[in-house]
Order: structure tokens, then sequence, then C-alpha cells
């Protein structure tokens, strides 16, 4: 290395080889292989310096001698004398006789593997230090020293491309890491609500899962209604997996959680710049659901304000990331759902009409769970079953008693409070009888016997209760010519839920029909 050009030449062919590696170990060997041909070492090695925990490790491997004395493993910095001293001193060290260092551990393992010379360099990187260069020879060059300055110079190149490889890596390893929680989270999400643990068994369940099917083909914004916890999420994520672009994400959008401030950068994303705090480009929500669904749940209680930025973009299928001018297309499925009905939703000025008509193509209403009592003995043994796998534990075995009271309550949370109550069943009573005394405490509900009546108290039963209950029924619907519920009806007089009346009715082979017809003679 006796040119200055020829040197030059060298860290510039250098250059142009290590810049073409797309992993630490071909960037390590390739580095190696071109300083071989330069320098004729016997041993090269790249140390990474971890400053927090004081340690070193090889950036990859080690190339020629390996000393065995020498750990593959990360080490402390105290252990490896050398790069110890590189690394504190932010020096380059050239010692052209190891045997003069025998007190060092690493020099001493170095001579005793056959090395006499060694140049070892550090690696820094916007003034911080994070790894040292290791040249070794059996015969110490005679030019060393000029070797020496060539290294010096080589290493800013080496710490650029290894700092680099190292970022690279580690940007690889987090995405890796993200892929995999996103698909843990997507296969959790698809067990959590496959089509096959939406339990029903009503008529009118039936009917509804008929249509989702029937909607689920095509493109058309949806609006799904009903009490809180009736399955309004399930059922919109029961139309994306029918539909054939299942394959892309279904987007949940909590409409009360968005804040005016944040509720273009949350749907529609930001440009980098766009405002204080936006360090980075960042997709909204409509850009995350391309070619899957967007579920609006509790449009309802979208602020009014909102409501115009919302059906601008419905209508002319683009959005614009705030801070950017260049408008993106859409296509993303569109289901809204909402706790009110359509009355209640259009009652007063508290929601756009124009929305409303763009979100209903396609209304579901889904019906309360205390008007389709034959789902409750289902919901009951699928729900105990599942909760019962997941937490290891023997689900309850529930009285006749106790499964005809759950069948009367009125269940305001509806399958969500259903549910709720089975996981709290199994936790306090796993493998046990559970009767209806203990339902009646937990749900701090009126409290009626088998037959769905007020108990006398301090009595568990009431000879010839079910004749008495018919008749009584029977009396009240011919009074009524026939008229379950509303003004006047059967249920309002006897002061007891239409669905318990229903079910009641069922059980005794009732027919309100009968009574009209009785009524008109």
């Amino acid at each position: 290395m006796k040119c200055t050009d020829e040197r030059y030449k060298t860290l510039l062919k250098i250059n142009n080889v290590i810049i073409k590696q797309n992993s630490k170990e071909a960037l390590f060997l390739s580095l190696s292989r071109e300083l071989k041909n330069v320098l004729k070492h016997d041993r090269f090695s790249i140390n990474i310096y971890n400053g927090q925990s004081k340690t070193l490790s090889y950036f990859t491997t080690a190339d020629g001698v390996i000393p065995r004395e020498i750990s593959w493993n990360n080490r402390p910095l105290s252990e490896a004398s050398i790069a110890r001293a590189v690394i504190e001193e932010r020096k380059m060290i050239v010692i052209e006789n190891l045997s003069d260092y025998a007190s060092w551990p690493s020099a001493a393992a170095m001579v005793k593997s056959g090395l006499q010379g060694t140049i070892a360099c550090p690696l820094i990187i916007r003034n911080e230090i994070f790894g040292s260069l290791h040249l070794s020879f059996r015969k110490t060059p005679p030019d060393i020293a000029e070797l020496a300055r060539f290294v010096q110079e080589l290493s800013s190149q080496v710490a650029i491309a290894v700092d680099s490889m190292l970022a690279q890596t580690r940007l690889m390893v987090l995405n890796e890491n993200l892929q995999e929680q996103k698909n843990f989270l997507l296969r959790q999400e698809k067990e959590r609500y496959q089509t096959g643990n939406f339990f029903y068994n009503s008529s009118v369940m039936k009917e509804i899962m008929t249509q989702v099917k029937m909607v689920a083909d095509t493109d058309a914004s949806v609006l799904i209604t009903g009490e809180t916890g009736t399955g309004k999420d399930y059922i919109a994520r029961c139309i994306h997996s029918f539909n054939p672009n299942r394959d892309g994400l279904f987007v949940k959008v909590s409409c009360p959680a968005l804040s005016s401030s944040l509720f273009e950068s949350e749907l529609f994303g930001h440009a980098k710049g766009a405002f204080t705090g936006a360090h980075a480009k960042r997709k909204g929500r409509f850009e995350m659901a391309e070619g899957g669904t967007v579920f609006l749940d509790e449009i309802g209680d979208l602020p009014v304000s909102l409501q115009a930025k919302l059906l601008q973009v419905l209508q002319e299928k683009t959005i614009e990331r705030v801070g950017d001018s260049k408008p993106m297309r859409l296509n993303v499925r569109i289901i809204a759902a909402t706790n009110r009905t359509p009355e209640q939703l259009l009652s007063g000025n508290n929601f756009r009409t124009d929305l409303f008509y763009r979100i209903n193509t396609v209304s579901l209403a889904i019906p309360p769970l205390r008007d389709r009592l034959q789902d409750i003995p289902l919901l009951i043994e699928k729900i105990s079953r599942m909760e019962s796998d997941k937490m290891n534990r023997p689900y309850p075995k529930y009285s006749n008693c106790a499964i005809d009271f759950m069948c009367n309550y009125s269940w305001p949370g509806n399958v969500r409070e259903l549910e709720n109550l089975i996981k709290r069943m199994i936790i306090l009573f796993p493998g046990q009888e559970v009767r209806k005394e203990k339902l009646e405490n937990i749900l701090s509900a009126p409290k009626p016997d088998c037959a769905g009546v007020i108990e006398p108290a301090g009595r568990e039963s009431w000879p010839g209760l079910d004749i008495v209950e018919k008749k009584h029924i029977e009396e009240t619907l011919a009074l009524t010519s026939g008229k379950v519920s509303g003004e006047k009806g059967a249920a309002q007089l006897l002061r007891i839920p239409r669905s318990t009346l229903l079910y009641r009715m069922r059980k005794h082979g009732i027919v309100p029909g009968d009574y009209k017809q009785a009524c008109s003679h």
C-alpha cells in the first residue's frame, strides 16, 4: 500500500462492494475478502459494543484464526482487553508484538493461537462509539504503520456500512414481529368472531342471517340497528366474512371516541409535518381498510359537525390526508351501527338525513334477547362450553327452574349481559349445580317462580299453579280480544313483559287468534 492513488482505488472498490450487500453475513465476508487482497491478514473480526450492558458481541462471525479462549457469546467489556482499550480511549491501537501484552487475556489468547501483530480501530457514528474493527497477523507486516493509516481511513466507511446493516436488521426484526403480532390479532379476531360461534335458534334470527348472507355478496352500505349487546358488531363481521373481499381488513371505528380535533387524522390519515407532533406519514382508518370493510360503530353518536365531512367522503369515495392535497380513491365497504331506531336517529336535528340515506341502503334490525327466547337455552349451552374451555374450568349445571328463570329475565344488556353472567358463574360455581335463587341474587331481578308468577313470601311452590296461570291468561286475552301487547294489551294488564307472556302462552298451548274469533261472535 505504497501509493496514495492505489489506496483510494482500494477504498473505492471496497465501498462499491459493501454497499451492494443485503445481510450481515454477506457484508462481513465481502469486506474480509477484499481486505485480504490488500492487507494479507490472518484474522478479521468486528465487535459490536453495547454501552448500556457494557458487553461485546461479534457483528456476525470472525474470519481466519479463531482463538479458543475468546468467547463467541456476549462477553463483558472488561474481559476483552484490546477492544476495551480501543473503546474506552476511542483511539486506534497498533501492536507489533502481542507477546509484549501477555498480561492482557485477549492478547495472550491470540499469541497462543499463533498471532503476532494486530490493528484495532474504533467504529464511530455520530460521535458515538458502537464497536471495533480488528485485523491480526501471524507475522507482523513490516509496513504495519502504513497499513494502520489505511485501516483508519477505511474504518469510517465500515462504520457507516455496519451501522446501516444493524439498523436494517433491527427494522427487519421489528417488521417481522409486527407482522406476527398482526397475524396473531387477526387470528384471534377470526376465532372470536367465527360465524359458527354466532348461536341462534329463533326464527327471527334465522331470517336475519338469511338477509346477512344476501347482502354480504354486494357492496351495498348496511345500517344495523339494535339495543346495546344484541350482537351488531358480530353481524357486521359476519357480513364482512361472507363477502368476496373478506381477505381485506375489517376496521372498526368507534364514533363516540372520535374527537373533533382528531377526526380527519384518525379516519383519513395525515402527511408528515401536517401539524405539531406529526413526525411521520400516517394511514387513516379508511386507507387501512382498502379492499375491506369500515365499520362505523354507534354512528348515531357522531357529532353533527363531523357528519358532513363523513358524508362527503362517502359520496365522492375519495379521501385526502391532512396536510396533503392529493386525493386517493376509496374501495371500502361501509357498515354502520347504532343502538337507536331509525325514527329515534332522525328525530330532532341530531343526525343528517342525507347521511342516513347514504348509509341505509340495507337495514338490519337486531331484536333484543327478550324477543327471541328460543335462543337463550342454546346460548347458555354454547357459551358455557366455550368459556369453560378458555378458563379450563368445568361449567356449572343449571336446574330447570334456573333455565326457566333466565328465559324469563328481561336481559337489559342482551347477549352481552348473558355472556358476562355465564363467565361469572363458571368462575364462582365451577362444576356445581346453579339454582334459581343464586341467579336471582346476582341479577337482582323480581323473583318469579318456575311458572313465571310472583311467589307468596316464604313458599317454594303452589299446587295447581299451571292450571291457575293458564286460566288467568285465557281470561285476560278474552278481555283484550286476543291483543297480546301494546296499549291495553294482555301483557300490560298482567303487568309482565311481552316476552314472558308469549313464553307462557307457548308453554300452555294458547293461541291468541282463538280469542279474537271468540270475541267476534
